[in-house]
Parts: structure tokens; sequence; C-alpha cells
């Protein structure tokens, strides 16, 4: 099997090193690249100095939250797709969305509902 030539790559946010780790290889697995950041000042620092084809944070981080992330991420390059992702509930989905999210998830991630939200937010992926 040969690689594809034009690999996407995602950028994962998440502080909690069990699930990005988990998400990290579930992701390359599917065939993408994926750069990883432990916290949302990380991964601040990664989506102004890089380019990415998709984000996906988690919402409640320490330093800076993925609502913050999120925020920064549309204000500076709005065509990147953004997934939210929380285990808190309501409240921090409803935020997320309110600040532009493309989409909100809650914990613990279904790998198939997420490989299918990247491919309709990723076409061609």
């Amino acid at each position: 099997m040969t690689e594809p030539e034009n690999k996407k790559t995602i950028l994962l946010v998440e502080d909690d090193q069990a699930v990005l780790s988990t998400l990290s290889k579930h992701l390359e697995f599917l065939g993408y690249n994926v750069i990883t950041a432990s916290d949302g000042m990380e991964g601040l620092k990664l989506i102004e100095n890089s380019n990415f084809d998709l984000v996906i944070t988690d919402i409640v981080m320490p330093y800076v939250s993925g609502l913050g992330v999120v925020t920064e991420c549309k204000a500076k390059k709005p065509h990147i797709p953004v997934i939210a992702i929380t285990g808190y509930g309501k409240e921090p989905e409803a935020a997320a969305l309110e600040r532009k999210a493309d989409l909100v998830l809650s914990k613990p991630v279904k790998m198939a509902v997420l490989k299918e939200y990247i491919e309709k937010l990723m076409p061609g992926s």
C-alpha cells in the first residue's frame, strides 16, 4: 500500500495524555499527519506558526482553554475547521459553538463518529 501524496494534517490539543495518545494513534491509523499540543497555549503557538487542515481541541484545559483555541483559530484562520471535545456537558458545548466551533463532541469520543465528521469537514481527506 502506498502513502497518499497529500496527507491532511490535524492539530490535536488535549491536556489528558491518555486521551491525547489514544486520539493521536487513531487519527494516524486513519492516515492523517497528527501534530499534538498538551495545552491551549502550545496549541495557539502551533496555529500561529503552522498550517493545519483541521483542529481538534479539548475545551476544558489549564492556561488557555479550548474556547480560547477556538476563538483565536477562527479569528486568525477562519478557513480551518475546528472540532471541540468535552466531558463537561452542555454548557461548554454551547460556549464552543457560540465561538464558532464547527462541531462539538462529548467524551468519550466514538472513533467512528469522529472519522465521519472529519471526512465531512475536510472533503477529500
